[in-house]
């Protein structure tokens, strides 16, 4: 019988779902360092995946707890945006099926900008229900921001249909006449505020590099409206634009009368 190659035994492993599977113990003993190098990364992915799911199971746990109580509706609420000096503070409220099953969703943070862009639109597709709220730099100027961040929550959690009967969100009181779980990271601990922040993360990103097209000296495509330092260079030299928050420091000094 002729042996397989080692491209080949690497093409059967990418199938392999665990260490398990009589392929690990057939290949075991094969002398060839390639082969031996393979299934090591075999095994590595392999644990990594099962890692990734324990930890999706651990943030399904709030959820699982308000439906075993017949809660049907949890909304996860997230907000970004509250550190720019520039653009709006966005909010996404996401009710999720009890058969969600998109093991990479995370605290938005915790991810690439490809991974959130591959999410956002799955997440979407599969939720019972998301709202987004927005309140932009006038509001914030004239708000602030800690108020006008639990604007933004309350927009969300109004425009979703249906209303949810329990609310879990990042650290926030939110406005509304709703039962609520308020966890400190909660991005990271609850999978429907990690979807939550994925959604309003990727629409307040897309948002900003609108503004890139109109305002390209101040690199909103690369700091989302933080203070980097080609941001502020560019405030120095020009001054706010009209999506900068004028309250917030050091955007007030740069503000040409």
């Amino acid at each position: 019988m002729r042996k397989q190659t080692i491209s080949e035994i690497k093409q059967l492993l990418r199938d392999v779902t665990a260490v398990s599977d009589p392929l690990f113990t057939q290949l075991k003993n094969d002398p060839r360092k390639g082969v031996q190098t393979a299934l090591h990364a075999a095994a590595a992915r392999i644990h990594k995946q099962q890692a990734a799911v324990v930890a999706f199971e651990h943030r399904f746990e709030y959820e699982r707890h308000f439906w075993q109580q017949g809660i049907n509706y949890v909304a996860g609420v997230d907000e970004v945006g509250r550190g720019p000096l520039a653009g709006p503070v966005v909010s996404a409220a996401v009710i999720l099926p009890k058969d969600f099953d998109l093991v990479q969703v995370n605290d938005s943070k915790q991810l690439t900008p490809a991974v959130r862009a591959e999410l956002a639109p799955k997440i979407q597709q599969v939720a019972i229900s998301i709202g987004i709220g927005l309140v932009d730099n006038q509001g914030i100027d004239e708000l602030n921001i800690y108020q006008a961040t639990r604007v933004a929550m309350k927009q969300a959690v109004e425009k979703l249909d249906p209303q949810p009967e329990e609310i879990i969100v990042d650290a926030m009181q939110i406005p509304v006449p709703i039962k609520q779980t308020r966890l400190i990271k909660g991005d990271a601990k609850s999978i429907s505020v990690s979807a939550a922040s994925i959604i309003a993360k990727v629409y307040r990103d897309h948002l900003m590099d609108e503004y890139a097209k109109q305002y390209p000296a101040y690199d909103f495509t690369h700091n989302a409206g933080y203070g980097t330092a080609k941001h502020l260079a560019a405030l120095k030299a020009y001054g706010p634009t009209p999506i900068h928050r004028m309250t917030f420091s050091p955007v007030e000094k740069f503000r040409k009368n």
